[in-house]
């Protein structure tokens, strides 16, 4: 299932979101017609290994690619299948959170997911790329206040045709898509970084939220909420 658009309406504008993607479109266009992609990546990519040992390891910093890889990608199906959840999901996320809470909440999602494959693949000096893992934890978020927002996915089975399903099944297979392909070594895509990211971002809400939000009138309300560790 690829989801086109969910009907969620917001009531503020996302500007994290939208400076997210600008910097990750920026850098995906340096990467691509710069010339020097391959030494890039190998610079800026999170290794998980360097974080134990980084002597003879070319990088940038072992803590450091941890931030600069979240905005990096390794082809053009990575980059916009990660832009488009990001646009999709991460507008009303960014609605219940606030602005700096959700830019904050994003960052730490990303850190989590990285450091959740650097405990499952501790020696692996290939370079992590991607803004999955933090979006991931957006995701993780949606699912919990929005479960019955419902989303626009295109199923493509023989032929391709739409359906609206709710948010919380389209999601619930997203997250169980990445539990099937995890030892999948052939892909080259850190399913466990996903997996912890996604986790990450439940978890947050559901410990500094008391009340999802609900649909009144096309709109979508907060109801109530508790601070969380960032206020």
């Amino acid at each position: 299932m690829i989801p086109l658009k969910d009907e969620n309406p917001v009531n503020n504008k996302s500007y994290i979101r939208l400076i997210i993607l600008i910097i990750c479109s920026l850098i995906f266009l340096f990467q691509s017609f710069g010339g020097i992609n391959s030494f890039l990546i190998g610079y800026f990519g999170f290794k998980p290994v360097s974080l134990i040992d980084s002597s003879g390891i070319e990088t940038f910093s072992p803590f450091l690619t941890i931030f600069t890889s979240m905005f990096m990608h390794g082809g053009w199906l990575h980059f916009l299948g990660n832009m488009l959840y990001l646009w999709i999901f991460a507008d009303n996320v960014e609605d219940a959170l606030g602005h700096k809470k959700f830019l904050i909440f994003y960052l730490f999602s990303g850190i989590f997911a990285s450091l959740s494959q650097f405990v499952f693949d501790i020696n692996s000096p290939i370079p992590m790329i991607g803004a999955s893992g933090a979006i991931a934890g957006v995701l993780g978020a949606y699912f919990y206040l929005f479960p019955k927002a419902k989303v626009l996915v295109l199923i493509p089975f023989i032929i391709f045709f739409t359906i609206r399903v709710p948010a919380n099944i389209l999601l619930l297979f997203w997250f169980f898509y990445q539990f099937i392909n995890i030892n999948d070594e052939q892909s080259n895509i850190a399913w466990i970084a996903h997996i912890g990211g996604f986790v990450f971002g439940l978890i947050y809400v559901i410990t500094t939220r008391e009340k999802k939000f609900e649909s009144k009138k096309g709109k979508s309300v907060f109801l109530k909420n508790r601070k969380g560790p960032w206020d």
